[in-house]
């Protein structure tokens, strides 16, 4: 009750007892980066809240100029304070009644102007995030395409957006979460095309979260959204490219943008969402379908080759003679299926190391690794040579996939259907194939089946999974998201 009575405080009359309260409340004259300028503008006071860093400081001085000016020309006047919001030429000027509004408002980088004897803040945006430029995301990169790509400043990254869709039903439906942090979250979507639905839900989810902060942002917001728990797969789609964004906004998506992350989340989403990349579009159709192909056997080889040549290593029966040849040649005292765990974990450090190695010594530390770690350790016996092949293969598989989180889940399968098929060898492999696929059919994202089109089958879906289309045959929305206009392109007129 008493949070409640404190948050719609009003804004007092005497800007003395406001300072009082800024300082007990947001460390004013504590902390070096809050500030306050006091004006007189005829014969009263004026006051200007700001964080220094998070406001354009030209701004404010061109703000305090056109203020100090009507000492100059405007006569005394019991109305100041409609002088003083006629003063302020700035597109963006909101007032605000309550003392929790300017606090968070002011803490967000805009700027509270407050004149004596009106029980109102002039909110002025002025924000200037510090950021970097849009740029193109290194995990997205396309051949032919655009070179932009979402930044870490949700104006920016819905900018981006709004020019690729100059739709006036385009709708961005901004709200803050965390009781501390007051994150910044847009919810993107076409109004005559996204399923109502759909939206509202995401909105109650949002708006029921309880947190003191999501200082890690998208990744926090998706685990409150979809209630993901330790299931490894991605249940929404993350992107830093506007024009895939884009795409799917026209598709029937909606997108969440959250303040202080370059990676939009798009929702729902589905395990091929996941299997999908931007070269397939900026390519023609037969290419892009190549290309698609070409991924979907590096996603099975991820998977599937290291437990099926450890197979038929244990049982040389199931090869047929012509390719009886696959299999160690070579006696190793360690057991084949601890030299697989430790050649793709040696590759997962490799990954991490990378990560967390400057961008100049990572290449000479990728030599290091391949040619004299890998060499010494076939050479003194620790692995046989087929190990590192089929390991690499499989790791070449991994990092064909477009997702970073699903190449992570794919991983952990694969590490399961090898201690499977070491317990259990045929049975093993066919019951832990038959639990993974039964895993993924169970998965609902946002009421979305996970294998959709496959599981339930749906045809036409199906086969623009399958083959690439081209953009002029592409005319139907996906049903998966119940579009409210299922049609892309305009019907012809007779």
């Amino acid at each position: 009750m008493t949070e409640e009575v404190h948050k719609k405080a009003p804004i007092p009359k005497d800007l003395d007892k406001l300072e009082e309260i800024m300082k007990k409340r947001v460390g004013l004259k504590k902390s070096f980066d809050l500030g306050v300028r006091k004006l007189k503008i005829l014969k009263k006071d004026v006051h200007l809240y700001y964080v220094n860093g998070l406001s354009d400081s030209m701004m404010i001085i061109e703000l305090m100029e056109e203020l100090v000016e009507i000492n100059d020309h405007e006569k005394m006047s019991t109305h100041l304070g409609g002088i003083v919001a006629n003063r302020i030429v700035h597109q963006s000027v909101e007032p605000v009644d309550t003392i929790d509004e300017m606090v968070d408002q002011v803490l967000s980088g805009l700027l509270a102007v407050l004149v004596e004897g009106e029980q109102k803040a002039l909110i002025v945006d002025v924000r200037s995030y510090p950021g970097r430029q849009p740029e193109e995301p290194d995990t997205e990169k396309v051949v032919r395409g655009s070179r932009d790509g979402y930044v870490e400043n949700i104006i920016v990254n819905t900018a981006l957006t709004r020019r690729r869709i100059r739709d006036e039903r385009l709708r961005f439906e901004i709200l803050k979460v965390g009781e501390r942090s007051k994150t910044d979250i847009a919810i993107g979507y076409i109004e005559d095309i996204a399923d109502p639905s759909l939206i509202e839900v995401i909105k109650k989810e949002l708006e029921s979260i309880n947190i003191d902060g999501i200082t890690m942002a998208d990744k926090t917001i998706e685990e409150f959204l979809v209630k993901q728990g330790y299931n490894p797969f991605p249940l929404v789609r993350y992107t830093e490219r506007a024009d895939i964004g884009a795409t799917h906004l026209l598709e029937g998506h909606v997108l969440i943008f959250v303040d202080t992350s370059p990676s939009v989340i798009i929702t729902p989403t589905t395990y091929f969402h996941h299997v999908q990349h931007a070269e397939e579009y900026r390519q023609s159709a037969a290419v892009g379908t190549f290309v698609r192909w070409t991924r979907f056997i590096g996603l099975f080889i991820s998977i599937f080759l290291l437990p099926l040549w450890f197979l038929v290593v244990l049982e040389p029966s199931l090869l047929p003679e012509k390719i009886n040849f696959i299999g160690p040649n070579e006696q190793s005292r360690i057991p084949i299926v601890l030299q697989l765990f430790l050649s793709d974990l040696g590759v997962e450090f490799l990954r991490i190391a990378a990560i967390h190695t400057p961008t100049p010594l990572s290449t000479a530390m990728g030599l290091i690794a391949a040619v004299l770690i890998g060499q010494i350790a076939i050479d003194v016996g620790l692995f046989v040579p087929e190990v590192i092949l089929y390991v690499a293969i499989a790791s070449m598989g991994t990092f064909a996939t477009p997702s970073y989180e699903l190449s992570i889940a794919n991983k952990l399968v694969r590490l399961m259907l090898l201690i499977l098929v070491a317990l259990f060898k045929v049975p093993g492999f066919v019951i832990g194939t038959t639990l993974f696929i039964l895993y993924l059919v169970r998965i609902r994202s946002l009421n979305t089946p996970y294998l959709w089109p496959f599981l339930p089958f749906n045809p036409a879906a199906f086969m623009q999974i399958i083959v690439r289309r081209s953009v002029p045959g592409s005319k139907i929305r996906p049903s998966i998201v119940h579009p409210r206009n299922r049609t892309k392109q305009p019907l012809k007129s007779s």
